[in-house]
């Protein structure tokens, strides 16, 4: 895999590098474009990139993201998402990397390889990731260029339409069902992808787990779209096990802002002077069901800034003195404030733990460098098929099988973190009994239960709060809030408006005029 990644994403480089050279080559030639750009390379980039680049994943996911969904806060950085504190180049850094960089690559790559005889299984594969990842930007930013983007070189199109995200999502659908059944076992190998090794079985999974994903988006603003595309994603076949989800395995490297080869999530959260501390609500849920995640999630270590791998373990001394203690909404890490105290720590000798060391962090097996990201779980898909069973009936299963399924599996995925718990079945069991579906409230109890197994990957979990509404989360506005209420959507960059201006226009009209943060992407209904 280390291998693979260095020589991927080197080569990409490499042939774009000869793409630059046909300048005062073959006059035939289009000078624009690379005629012979690998599209297994461009797949390897985009995908060790979606989770590996720093600039995105600290941004979209430790500063704005997670906070915004109250499972991380505390530091400076984070006082963005936490608080409702306005930064339009935080709100746009997604945009202005993705476009550029990502949506340029598995464009080309798809039509690349459109009726290739030889590249059918790569098509199908980047026709799915193609899917997905303009699935993360309009469940961000609602309407967004999508069928002319990064078409330029074939079409000619430099500023592309606003299609309306209930447009997209149309496609969408058509394009997962259409890749998954083109995909073939005996046909062309994918060496170029880091997710399944080329398994077209196990993307036949993802192209389903992702169509149920997206389906349930649907639930408020088109019910019978949402059942329809749910239950045929279901039939096809989704996840049936942790070892059918889709991870990104990454490398031991602290990533800068060009290396992608360790996990951007982790170094975004790791390379801060102070690592970000738990959310009290995050833990306050968990701790308030009794949850065994808890003693191995939230972690308490001497700070070194910097160098958070080198931390001491402190946390039996200081939970015997404070429990486990989070950061709240509204604060700040210096907030709250708590008086030190000293304890004797084995190889170190009498330390004074301070006020920021008695707020709760992220343990060190979450955060390191080769954490493997999850993409989407089996957890996540057992609750949405709980969900599906619950507001669609037949065809779904059984409600409480799928639920107790999906807690079973969130609690085992942590295994697969070096390092991480291994839950016992008797563990597992007294947890399912102490969060069980009460009447009335499963919804709640289901989303928020998926709320928890989605920590670390923070627009899912913002996307599934929107669209479900839970859990419900306490206020965090104080004196430097620019918004009374919980974001919906992320502004469109002002590059698009004096770049773009007619066809941003369009889109920020269909907004009602104004494009804020508190306006709502098209499936998200009060």
């Amino acid at each position: 895999m280390k291998k693979l990644i260095y020589r991927s994403v080197t080569g990409v480089a490499i042939l774009l590098s000869m793409a630059a050279c046909t300048k005062f080559g073959d006059t035939n030639i289009d000078p624009t474009r690379s005629s012979d750009l690998d599209p297994n390379l461009q797949l390897s980039l985009v995908q060790a990139r979606f989770s590996g680049d720093l600039e995105i994943n600290e941004k979209l996911g430790v500063v704005m993201t997670m906070p915004l969904v109250q499972q991380l806060g505390g530091i400076w950085a984070n006082r963005y998402g936490q608080m409702y504190i306005k930064s339009l180049p935080y709100l746009s850094s997604f945009w202005e990397y993705t476009y550029h960089n990502d949506i340029l690559n598995i464009v080309d790559a798809v039509e690349r390889t459109n009726g290739v005889e030889k590249s059918t299984n790569l098509n199908a594969v980047c026709r799915i990731m193609k899917v997905y990842m303009f699935a993360r930007l309009t469940d961000l930013y609602g309407d967004i260029p999508y069928s002319e983007a990064g078409m330029a070189a074939y079409t000619g199109v430099t500023r592309p339409i606003y299609d309306k995200q209930e447009d997209i999502y149309a496609h969408f659908f058509s394009e997962l069902k259409e890749a998954s059944a083109q995909l073939d076992a005996s046909k062309d190998p994918v060496p170029g992808d880091f997710f399944y090794g080329g398994n077209v079985a196990a993307w036949e999974k993802f192209a389903n787990s992702l169509r149920l994903r997206l389906a349930m988006r649907l639930v408020k603003r088109d019910p019978a779209k949402a059942q329809t595309e749910a239950q045929a994603a279901y039939q096809d076949g989704v996840f049936d096990s942790n070892a059918a989800m889709c991870i990104m395995r990454h490398e031991n490297v602290q990533n800068d802002y060009v290396d992608i080869r360790g996990n951007g999530v982790s170094v975004g959260i790791n390379q801060h002077e102070v690592v970000p501390r738990l959310s009290a609500t995050f833990i306050n849920q968990m701790r308030n069901s009794n949850d065994p995640r808890l003693n191995h999630i939230a972690r308490y270590y001497i700070d070194l800034p910097y160098r958070p791998f080198d931390r001491v373990d402190i946390t039996e001394q200081v939970r015997a003195v404070v429990g486990i203690t989070g950061v709240n909404p509204t604060d700040y890490i210096w907030d709250d404030w708590k008086n030190p105290f000293d304890i004797e720590v084995p190889g170190v000798g009498t330390h004074t733990v301070t006020n920021n060391e008695q707020k709760a962090q992220p343990a060190n097996f979450l955060i390191r460098n080769d954490a493997p990201f999850f993409h989407q779980t089996y957890a996540e898909v057992e609750f949405l098929l709980a969900e599906a069973a619950l507001r669609f009936g037949t065809g779904f299963g059984d409600v409480q099988m799928h639920y107790e399924n999906g807690v079973r599996a969130a609690l085992q995925q942590l295994s697969l973190f070096t390092g991480g718990p291994v839950f016992t079945d008797t563990e597992i069991a007294n947890f399912i009994q102490s969060v069980p579906l009460l009447p009335g409230r499963e919804l709640e109890v289901i989303n928020t239960q998926l709320w928890i197994a989605l920590f670390l990957n923070g627009p899912e979990a913002y996307a599934n709060w929107r669209r479900s509404g839970y859990p419900v989360l306490p206020s965090p506005v104080n004196g430097e809030s620019n918004s009374t209420t919980t974001p919906r959507r992320f502004e469109y960059p002002l590059s698009e408006q004096e770049q773009n201006g007619v066809n941003y226009g369009a889109a920020v009209g269909r907004l009602g005029g104004t494009n804020s943060w508190n306006g709502r992407v098209w499936w998200d209904v009060e």
